[in-house]
C-alpha cells in the first residue's frame, strides 16, 4: 500500500524527470509536483508547500520566515548536495528533520572540472569562437599531463577529482580544514596552506561549501598570489571567489583564465565578465550528467523516510 502522506516537489529538474517523479509516486500516493516550472520561493513557494508534510527541494531558500508559515512540514529532503540554502538553525527550531546525502553527484562535478581544465588549457573556448568568426588560427595551448593542481576542499568531490587526475600525472596540492592523512598518502596529495597553494598551482580548483568561512575566501588579495598562467576552476559555490576582483585579473593578464559553473548572482548579470575571451561560463550543470540527476533523486526520495535534524556534524561542513 502506497504512503499517502502529502508531499511537495519544489525541485523543477526533480519535477520534470519522468523516472523519478514515477519512482516517488510509486511510494507515495498523495504528491504534488512544481509542473509549471515555476522559480519558487518566499510567498510562491509557501504556497505550494502549504498542507504538505514533505518537501523536496533543490536550489530553493529555505528560511525562518519558510518555516514558520509551513507549520505542518516535518522533513526537508535535499536534491543535490548543497546545503547553502537552507537555514538549518531554523529547521532545528521548528523540528523539521532533514534528508541528505553527502557525494552523491561527485563524479559529475569531478568530470566537469576536468572538462574546464582541457578546454582553458587548449584555449578551445576561443578556437571555437575563431573558427565560428572565419578565422584559422592556430593557438598553442597546455596539456593537462604533468601540471600541479591545487585543489581547495578535499570532501568527496574533492576526493573523487583527486583519483582522475591521477590518470593525467598531475602533482596534486590539497587545502581543507580538514586532515585526510591516509588519503594523502594513498594518492600522493601534499597538503598545504592556501596561500602556498595559490602560489605553486597550475590549476586551482574550488570544491568548498558556501558558508561564513569560505565565503569570499578568494578575495582580491589572495587572487593576486596566483601566477599569470595559471587558470581557476569554481564547480563549487557562487559568492567564494570576488568575481570583480576576478574580471580586473583576466582583463591585465594577470591570469590565464577562468571557468565558472556557480556565480554570486544566478544568472549572472556582470556581462563584462561573461564576454572576456579568457572567462568560460555554464549555467550551474556541475550536477546535471543524467546520471547523477538519477542517483540526487532517489536520494532525496530515500531522504523523505530517512532522515535526522541538523545539526554540527550534519550535514557536514566538508
Amino acid at each position: 500500500m502506497k504512503d499517502d502522506t502529502p508531499i511537495a516537489v519544489a525541485s523543477r529538474s526533480f519535477s520534470r524527470h519522468p523516472v523519478l517523479r514515477a519512482e516517488l509516486q510509486a511510494r507515495y500516493s498523495n504528491v504534488r509536483f512544481n509542473d509549471d516550472g515555476l522559480k519558487l520561493e518566499g510567498e510562491s513557494l509557501i504556497q505550494f508547500a502549504r498542507g504538505c508534510r514533505k518537501l523536496i527541494v533543490g536550489l530553493e531558500r529555505i528560511d525562518e520566515r519558510i518555516l514558520a508559515a509551513l507549520p505542518e512540514l516535518e522533513v526537508i529532503s535535499k536534491y543535490g548536495v548543497g546545503t547553502d540554502m537552507l537555514d538549518k538553525q531554523a529547521m532545528i527550531r521548528h523540528g523539521v528533520r532533514l534528508g541528505w546525502t553527502g557525494g552523491i553527484n561527485k563524479r559529475s562535478v569531478a568530470e566537469l572540472a576536468i572538462a574546464f581544465m582541457i578546454a582553458l588549457l587548449r584555449q578551445i573556448p576561443q578556437g571555437h569562437l575563431d573558427v565560428r568568426e572565419g578565422i584559422w588560427k592556430n593557438r598553442k595551448g597546455r596539456q593537462l599531463t604533468g601540471r600541479t593542481v591545487g585543489i581547495i576542499g578535499c570532501g568527496h568531490i574533492g576526493k573523487d577529482l583527486t583519483t582522475l587526475l591521477r590518470a593525467f600525472d598531475c602533482r596534486i596540492l590539497a587545502n581543507d580544514i580538514l586532515d585526510f592523512p591516509e588519503f594523502y598518502a594513498r594518492y600522493q596529495v601534499e597538503p598545504v596552506a592556501l596561500e602556498e597553494l595559490l602560489q605553486r598551482a597550475d590549476i586551482v580548483t574550488l570544491h568548498v561549501p558556501l558558508n561564513d568561512s569560505t565565503r569570499n575566501l578568494l578575495n582580491a588579495d589572495r587572487l593576486a598570489l596566483m601566477r599569470p598562467d595559471a587558470i581557476l576552476i569554481n564547480t563549487a559555490r557562487g559568492g567564494i571567489v570576488d568575481e570583480a576582483a576576478l574580471k580586473r585579473m583576466l582583463q591585465e593578464g594577470r591570469l590565464a583564465g577562468a571557468a565558472f559553473d556557480v556565480f554570486a548572482t544566478e544568472p549572472p548579470e556582470d556581462l563584462e565578465l561573461l564576454r572576456l575571451p579568457n572567462f568560460l561560463a555554464t549555467p550551474h550543470i556541475g550536477g546535471s550528467a543524467e546520471e547523477a540527476i538519477l542517483a540526487m533523486g532517489r536520494a532525496a526520495i530515500r531522504g523523505l523516510d530517512e532522515n535526522r535534524l541538523p545539526s554540527d556534524d550534519y550535514p557536514p561542513n566538508n
